[in-house]
């Protein structure tokens, strides 16, 4: 009786679980077919994917081969790097490099840059007139890491009198001791304003004191060597030194007529921050060489240059103050006598805003000459920057020459940049 009893209620209970078991196989055989249709649609997003990259390519213009010493263009993706969303892979599986041409030749191609810097004249100036008009010069800059332990620069001037090389040398970063030395044709490190630039300059002409003692435009600019190194100092100052040996040639100051009438240069450098937004700079110079009388007459010069300036660090694209002054004595021997003219320059610049800078500069030298023979002059300044790629400035120009003859000027300058120009020295 009771195994009938069980046998009934198997027959009874039968029908319920065979319709449960049948509903979990359609669930489960539901949620495949849509696993399924979802894996198709991802294949077929992927095939167009292909497709387009595949198109693209064929339409896409033949790459430079590449360059046998340049690093490998593809670079294969680990497994456990995410791809964003849609990045395409190339088919050996590694991510595109984008551009690839043209990073290959930057490996090899210097940065380059053109500045021009056009002037203008108005006004009467019977001793040192400004053309009228004037594609003054043309800067053209070739800058480049040789390798980790040097780099090259080089800057040609293109003007209406031929082409010249300004500056060109090689810089090696890495000497032992903490030196660094540069061999080439570059500026000689006397002064401030020697060291600039035409298109670096504050000012649309060159102060008095530098055409009269030091060379004019070109200045103490020769073929040579030189050796820098920052030296110990008490905390917060910092403290450069540099020596410079050249062939001997700069202008009209220094003549080499012999193979051992070389010149020398020094300068020492102390900057120090007076504050988060105030810092000062102070140089001291020394330069000698023989001057175009012969191997037995030298020149001297000796200068001071003190810089004040003040940007505050959240503003200094909006306001900011500077002020140098430099002092020139020098030192010519001549045939009969020994003149010991004095120069000097000082001036002040504030950026009243983004785009307005206004100044003016005071000048007064000697002549390496004649050193009884002064000239003395002032000028103000407006400069416009429309960008970090140009500026407009405008100069008005009074001078007092020696010989009583006055000169009013207004000069206008036109600068703009193109392509990658390296930053100059602070």
């Amino acid at each position: 009786m009771r195994r009938a009893s069980i046998f009934f209620f198997c027959i009874l209970l039968w029908p319920r679980l065979i319709c449960a078991q049948s509903e979990d196989v359609r669930d489960r055989l539901r949620a495949l077919e849509d696993r399924i249709r979802s894996l198709e649609a991802e294949v077929e997003a992927l095939k167009a994917a292909q497709a387009r990259v595949s198109a693209a390519a064929t339409t896409a213009p033949t790459p430079a081969p590449p360059v046998p010493a340049a690093p490998a263009q593809e670079t294969t993706v680990p497994r456990e790097v995410q791809l964003p969303p849609g990045a395409p892979l190339t088919p050996s599986g590694s991510l595109p490099v984008y551009g690839g041409a043209s990073a290959a030749a930057k490996v090899l191609n210097p940065d380059v840059s053109v500045i021009g810097d056009f002037i203008g004249a108005a006004g009467r100036n019977p001793i040192n007139p400004f053309p009228s008009l004037e594609m003054h010069e043309s800067e053209v800059g070739l800058q480049a890491i040789i390798d980790p332990y040097a780099r090259g620069d080089f800057f040609f001037t293109f003007g209406e009198e031929g082409v010249g090389l300004e500056e060109g040398y090689i810089t090696f970063t890495s000497l032992p001791g903490g030196f660094v030395a540069k061999v080439g044709k570059m500026r000689s490190s006397f002064g401030v304003v020697n060291t600039l630039h035409n298109h670096n300059l504050p000012w649309i002409d060159r102060p008095l004191v530098t055409d009269s003692l030091v060379g004019g435009e070109d200045g103490i600019s020769d073929a040579g060597l030189s050796i820098n190194r920052i030296l110990p100092a008490p905390r917060g100052i910092y403290l450069d030194a540099t020596a410079q040996i050249f062939r001997g040639d700069s202008g009209d100051v220094f003549t080499s007529s012999q193979r051992n009438n070389v010149s020398t240069v020094g300068h020492l450098r102390a900057y120090h921050d007076l504050s988060d937004s105030t810092n000062l700079d102070v140089g001291f110079s020394y330069a000698r060489g023989h001057n175009d009388l012969g191997s037995a007459y030298r020149t001297e010069l000796f200068g001071t240059d003190i810089t004040l300036r003040w940007k505050p660090l959240k503003r200094a694209i909006y306001h900011s103050f500077l002020t140098r002054t430099e002092l020139i004595w020098s030192r010519r021997e001549q045939i009969n006598n020994i003149q010991r003219p004095f120069g000097l320059y000082t001036s002040a610049e504030y950026r009243v805003n983004r785009r307005w800078t206004v100044g003016g500069r005071y000048d007064r030298s000697g002549r390496s000459r004649e050193a009884s023979l002064t000239d003395s002059g002032f000028s103000t300044l407006l400069t416009y920057w429309p960008s970090e790629f140009s500026q407009i400035r405008g100069q008005y120009r009074y001078t007092k020459y020696a010989e009583g003859i006055g000169a009013n000027e207004f000069l206008f300058q036109f600068l703009f940049v193109l392509g990658a120009h390296g930053a100059h020295p602070f």
